[in-house]
Order: structure tokens, then C-alpha cells, then sequence
């Protein structure tokens, strides 16, 4: 559950805008206040593209959506916010009118944060009145989906509010990063400042164009640092004897002439002209919400790809999985009060673009999967969490029957609705049917046998009291629907004797 309930986003550009996605997809209600005129037209076209990566990022049952509300006034903005983010223009005398505006009108103790990406805590809140709950409080786009948040705080920032701030981008499913000390652009940004000088000089010089050096990042150092930095990465290139024997090897390197970093080249016309030139033939013509659909995707497949390594970017996705999970547990999503006197909807995603065949339509692996993951919705639901994974045990799948009834392409909305057939001490007879969200349509039923098994010794075994109490009522409710005539069929042709 997130740590609060209501933010504030002043400033709807591409940053604010992000931010308001994510704050919402956490259930936060938010307001925005921007006055430019094509404000809420650009909050709509970053909403969306946000809303179909967040869609397709985890499986894992977010909260109910937060609102996300256009006021006319700094005033209706902030009154009530409990965090409170500017993502203004990136000039120091418009941040600090705005934030004065928003100390008018805001709560004393809210947190407030700015998306600047150079400018100096300190200066920032040398004009306000209540200046311990102000840092700096910079993302990376699309604050959507990348984790990465650096907290800055001014000479006059209370500590006590940095802990705040990483407990609540935490539980929105961020990496709090603090930046121990004020400086110029902060840390991320000065690695990549470091790169972009370099290439700069790279493509001024004619050594390279703009696809090329990125292609070099792309398909090459890119993939390393998608789960290790620059340090780890040294340590690993030393062999066993680690930094020491990478540092003495390749130290004398660094006063070799391969850089230009001390300088830049004029950034002059001709230079101008190169360069935006190279970018618009990259681009190929593609508009650049395309082109931030096509960044999503690949963030994502990055981040589910080491979210099954528990490694970096990827453990920060399973983290928040976690956390979305016990949500459900304990009660705090609309899934957990169900009416169990039909067949239970716990489950409902998107067809997935990876899964679909040459026909455009779901592969019959992902049904397999569809069903795999309504059955984890119901352990979820009867309370099956990690602490009962790790010391009891869990219901493992030993027979299933689907069958295959229309098709659906991808990115449709689809559901399941999951029927307990029968239950003893240790099997659970279930029949889940897939449904087209849209349209209601029946597009496959996966009848499935399964058995619990206990955690410790990997055998059968009853299921402890508790859970099979919580089981009872859903089978004895269920026992009075009518049988499915797809349930107990087997796979056969019938011939006439």
C-alpha cells in the first residue's frame, strides 16, 4: 500500500506527466496544475502510452487506479496534497516563485519535491518558509517504468524527510537513491553527461555518426549496465584477482590522450546541423510517441528479463510484485472482497504482444499460462503469500484439459473466472474459463488437478486446517452451480459401435 493517499503534480509536461501516471497506476489521487492551454492534451498522450506499458509491466494486482484531476488554481492544487512534485521549467528564479506559491496554500508538514535535474537544493529553498521538507527529488524518463529517483536535499533539509521520501518512492515501486552531497547535476546525470561530451566530440570529428555510437552503447556496454554498473563490471573484466589486478593492468590508461572530456567542441551551426541531421535519420520518420511506446517495451522486456534473475532494476519490479501482492491479503484491494457464490474473477490482464503467433493471435502456451496464473490468483486470495511458499508449501498443478474455443489477438483485454469443482485434504479440483473482457465471449476452459505439496520435504500432504477452512466455503458454495459440461470430458472420437 502506498504511504499516502493524494499528491500534487505542478507542471504536466513530460516529467509531471510521468509522474502522475505512476503516482495513479499506486492509487494516489492526483492534481495537476499547469496553465499552458496544450497541457491537458499532453497529460493525455503521456497517460496513455503509460497506461498501456504499466498495463503490461507485472501481472501483479495493482491498487485501484488514482484519479488524476486538472485544477484551475495553485490553491484547489495543493491544499490537501501529502507530497507535493514541480516539474517546472528548468530555470532557478520560476522554481522559487513556485514554490512560494505552493507554500501559500499547501499543509506545513507535506513533502515537496522538484524534478530539477542540475539545480542546487539549497538555492531552491533559501526563500521558503519551511524549507526541512524541500529536496530535490529527480527521476528518469519515463518516470513511469525506469525505478531510479535521486533525493537531494539543501543545507536545510530535515533528514527526517528523506527517510520519508524513500519510504514513499518505495512503495510506489522506485530506488530511492540519496545523494549524500550537493553537487552540479547530481550522479546520473553526470555520467551521462560524461558520455554525451565525448560523443559530441566523436561526431564533430567525423570518427562516427549518431547511429553508430549508438549502436555501440546499444550492443555492447548497454547490455552490462541493464544489471552492473561501470565498478562491478571492472571487477569482473580483473578475473579472480578482481579491481586491484583490472586497476594495475589497465590504470596506466587513463592518462593515455583517448579523451576529450576537459573540453567540448563549438556547438556552432555546422556541428548543429550534423547532428540534429543524424538524429532525424535514425528516427526514419517514426513520431516520438511511437518511438516512447517502443522505449517502454524494450524497458519493460529488460526489466521482467531480470526481474527472473532477482538482480538490479529487476529485483526492484519482484520488490514491488511483493508488495502488491500483500495488498491483497491484507484486504487493501477490491479483489480481496469477492462473491463467491459464482464462479470467482481474480485474474484479468492483456494479451501480451510476445504472445501472439504468426496469425496475430494467442499461442496456445499462453493459455497454458493464463490459467497457471488464475490459479495463483486464487492462492493469493485464500492467502497463500510468501512466508506460507517458504514454511508450508503450495498447490502444484499434476493434471490439466484445456480447450480451445475462440481465438483473440493481441492487446485485447481478457479475464478468468475460476470454479472449484471439488477439494479434499490435499487436491483441489478447479475449472478456470477465460473470457474476452470486451465482448464476454468464452475463449478457452483449463480444468486442473492439483496437489499440495509441502515445502520442506517436496511430497504430498494435506493442506494445513486453516487453509482448507478457507477453501470450504467457495466449494460448498460453488457445489450448488451447475456443472460445467466441459468439466470430467476426456479427449477421444467418438464412433458409433
Amino acid at each position: 500500500m502506498s504511504e499516502i493517499q493524494r499528491a500534487a503534480c505542478i507542471g504536466a509536461g513530460v516529467i509531471g506527466a510521468g509522474w502522475a501516471a505512476r503516482l495513479a497506476w499506486n492509487g494516489i489521487d492526483v492534481k495537476m496544475y499547469d496553465p499552458h492551454p496544450e497541457a491537458p492534451r499532453r497529460l493525455s498522450e503521456v497517460m496513455a502510452n503509460a497506461d498501456r506499458a504499466m498495463s503490461k509491466l507485472t501481472i501483479a494486482p495493482f491498487p485501484p487506479k488514482g484519479s488524476v484531476t486538472f485544477c484551475d488554481t495553485m490553491e484547489e492544487t495543493v491544499s490537501d496534497a501529502e507530497f507535493i512534485q514541480e516539474s517546472a521549467p528548468e530555470r532557478e528564479d520560476v522554481k522559487i516563485k513556485i514554490l512560494a506559491e505552493i507554500e501559500q496554500y499547501a499543509p506545513t508538514d507535506t513533502l515537496i519535491g522538484s524534478s530539477t535535474s542540475g539545480l542546487l537544493p539549497t538555492k531552491l529553498q533559501a526563500e521558503m518558509a519551511h524549507p526541512g521538507r524541500f529536496m530535490v527529488v529527480h527521476p528518469f524518463q519515463p518516470v513511469y517504468l525506469l525505478p531510479l529517483v535521486e533525493l537531494v536535499g539543501g543545507e536545510q533539509t530535515d533528514p527526517a524527510f528523506i527517510e520519508k521520501a524513500k519510504a514513499l518512492f518505495t512503495s510506489i515501486g522506485m530506488k530511492p537513491l540519496h545523494v549524500r552531497k550537493e553537487i552540479d547535476a547530481f550522479l546520473a546525470d553526470r555520467l551521462m553527461e560524461a558520455m554525451w561530451r565525448e560523443s559530441l566530440w566523436l561526431v564533430n570529428d567525423d570518427v562516427a555518426t549518431a547511429q553508430e555510437l549508438d549502436d555501440a552503447v546499444i550492443y555492447g556496454c548497454g547490455l552490462r549496465w541493464a544489471s552492473m554498473g561501470s565498478f562491478m563490471t571492472f571487477r569482473i573484466a580483473g578475473g579472480e584477482l578482481g579491481m586491484r589486478h583490472f586497476m594495475s593492468q589497465f590504470g596506466p590508461a587513463l592518462k593515455w590522450p583517448w579523451t576529450k572530456l576537459m573540453d567540448t567542441p563549438e556547438l556552432d551551426d555546422e556541428l548543429l546541423d550534423k547532428i540534429v541531421g543524424q538524429s532525424d535519420d535514425q528516427a526514419g520518420g517514426v513520431d516520438v510517441r511511437e518511438l516512447e511506446r517502443i522505449r517502454d517495451d524494450c524497458l519493460i522486456a529488460v526489466q521482467q528479463a531480470l526481474k527472473a534473475q532477482n538482480y538490479a532494476a529487476g529485483k526492484v519490479l519482484a520488490e514491488h510484485e511483493e508488495r502488491l501482492y500483500k495488498n491483497v491479503h491484507a484486504g487493501n484491494n477490491e479483489q480481496a472482497d469477492v462473491d463467491i457464490s459464482q464462479p470467482l474473477k481474480l485474474f484479468n490482464t492483456v494479451v501480451q504482444p510476445q504472445w501472439v503467433d504468426y496469425n496475430g493471435h494467442m499461442t496456445e502456451s499462453r493459455y497454458l499460462q493464463v490459467f497457471g496464473d488464475s490459479s495463483d490468483a486464487l492462492y493469493r486470495h485464500l492467502g497463500i503469500d510468501r512466508a506460507y511458499l517458504d514454511d508450508v508449501g503450495s498447490y502444484y498443478t499434476v493434471e490439466t484439459h484445456i480447450m480451445h474455443i475462440k481465438e483473440v489477438a493481441g492487446l485485447e483485454p481478457i479475464h478468468s473466472t475460476t470454479q472449484v469443482l471439488d477439494q479434499d485434504e490435499k487436491r483441489l479440483h478447479l475449472l478456470h474459463s477465460i473470457y474476452h473482457s470486451g465482448t464476454n465471449e468464452l475463449l478457452a476452459t483449463g480444468e486442473q488437478m492439483m496437489l499440495h505439496v509441502d515445502a520442506k520435504s517436496g511430497k504430498a500432504a494435506a493442506a494445513p486446517d486453516w487453509m482448507l477452512a478457507k477453501i470450504k466455503p467457495i466449494t460448498d458454495a460453488h457445489a450448488g452451480l451447475e456443472k460445467p459440461d466441459v468439466a470430467g470430458r476426456s479427449i477421444g472420437i467418438k464412433r458409433n459401435v
